[in-house]
């Protein structure tokens, strides 16, 4: 008896069909088109998810100016600063100081502005 590798076929195609539940027509029926439609959804998901990490660090970035000028000291001299007085906090830790916790980023602040000026 010959063997095939139906099963295998099958759990793929289900796998496949499924990722393309909600897809209108034949994106969703029609195998040829429910591959194409499902890698190229793939695709852009993944893009995606590089593309909000980028967003996010912006966003950081942004708070972190915004509050960093409040006291005197623009976005690119505060990490100089930072890096001088060796403080490794990461832009995340900083924008979450800023907004939670004012006065701890304010101290931070400070620390760097002091770094700056020996």
């Amino acid at each position: 008896m010959r063997t095939t590798n139906g099963a295998a076929r099958h759990q793929s195609k289900k796998r496949v069909l499924k990722d393309a539940k909600g897809f209108r027509g034949a994106r969703s029926k029609h195998w040829r088109t429910v591959i194409t439609a499902v890698m190229r959804a793939e695709r852009h998901a993944f893009i995606g998810r590089k593309i909000k990490k980028r967003d996010m660090r912006s966003l950081w970035i942004t708070r972190i100016n915004i509050a960093s000028r409040e006291q005197g000291l623009s976005y690119s001299r505060l990490i100089a600063g930072l890096s001088k007085a060796d403080i490794r906090l990461d832009r995340r830790q900083l924008s979450e100081l800023a907004i939670h916790q004012p006065d701890a980023f304010v101290a931070i602040v400070e620390q760097a502005k002091a770094a700056l000026a020996n």
